[in-house]
């Protein structure tokens, strides 16, 4: 591997066998290469068989020329010397050309009138790529014009609010092919159907024996009222799952037995007890829990405003000065 062909050959032959490998590979949302590791050694084998067939390939050349006599070897060189000169002469002809500079030979014809202590000036015309892309700029000064100051196509706020909607869905869709990354600071309440079943075939395997099937509570406290003992909502329940509840007394943890997903599957199914009437519920514990990130209701609203009337029928009665 002597010439830069070698290499170009070698690296165009990986490219090949990468996307071969990527692309008729069914890996989901992740690269082949990540989700299946053994395709590690096939890409390293196919790599070390480019390089070996290239030094296989010089190594025979060099055997050959060294069978050839003095006669040969020289008209042989001579050959390659010659297409060696005609080698990418179109590309070289055509970089000239984009150039557009003088040969050295024809500097002479475009000197101008100008001598700077023996230093002279020449007349070089804008090279030809500088000029076309300065075509390719006021084309798209035009078109831009008109799409967005004259048709109105979209503005940067809906630009915008269309990449961050587009990247909450990979978000969601990365999530789903990723469930070990969820964790209590990034739990959301799931509410897809899957969801809720897989979270209640968890709890009836699991959860049952200590909640009973309809959340009333036995062992464990009533899943259906507003009172929680570590805090309600996705996140305090979540932690609960992973971490178990207090200290000899509470619920074990469960991670070393469920997955995130799971445990976030079975603390959505777990919420959707709320509000709903057991057979024979047990009494409340633990103290009412409202959470901190729901919007305030009509009610609240109403109580706000109460608090801050002032009643117009009272009256200040100034005491008398001494």
């Amino acid at each position: 591997m002597k010439t830069v062909a070698s290499y170009v050959r070698v690296i165009g032959f990986i490219l090949i066998a990468f996307l071969l490998l990527e692309f008729t590979t069914e890996a989901g949302a992740m690269a082949t290469l990540n989700e299946y590791p053994v395709i590690w050694a096939v890409f390293l084998l196919l790599v070390l068989f480019a390089i070996s067939v290239e030094i296989i390939v010089t190594a025979l050349k060099s055997i050959l020329f060294r069978s050839l006599d003095e006669a040969a070897q020289a008209k042989y060189l001579a050959a390659e010397a010659e297409e060696k000169e005609k080698r990418y002469a179109g590309l070289k002809k055509w970089y000239q050309k984009m150039l557009g500079s003088k040969p050295i030979a024809q500097e002479e014809e475009i000197i101008l009138d100008h001598n700077y202590d023996g230093i002279k000036e020449l007349d070089n015309s804008l090279p030809p790529w500088w000029v076309y892309l300065f075509y390719v700029t006021i084309v798209f000064a035009a078109v831009y014009l008109i799409r967005f100051e004259v048709f109105k196509d979209y503005t940067q706020a809906e630009e915008y609010e269309a990449a961050v909607a587009e990247a909450q869905l990979e978000i969601e869709e990365y999530k789903r092919n990723n469930p070990d990354i969820i964790n209590a600071a990034n739990v959301e309440l799931l509410t897809e159907g899957s969801d809720l079943a897989a979270g209640k075939a968890i709890f009836a395997a699991n959860c049952v024996a200590c909640h009973k099937a309809d959340g009333g509570g036995g062992i464990g406290p009533n899943l259906t009222d507003e009172y929680w003992i570590l805090g309600g909502g996705i996140k305090n329940i979540f932690t609960t799952l992973m971490e178990g509840g207090r200290a000899g007394k509470g619920m074990i943890s469960w991670k070393d037995d469920l997955s995130p997903l799971e445990m976030a599957q079975v603390g959505s199914y777990v919420l959707s007890f709320q509000g709903t009437t057991p057979s024979e519920p047990k009494a409340a514990e633990g103290e009412l829990w409202v959470d901190p990130d729901a919007a305030p209701t009509e009610a609240d609203s109403v109580m706000e405003a109460a608090a801050e009337v002032v009643d117009s029928t009272a009256t200040t009665i100034d005491e008398p000065e001494e």
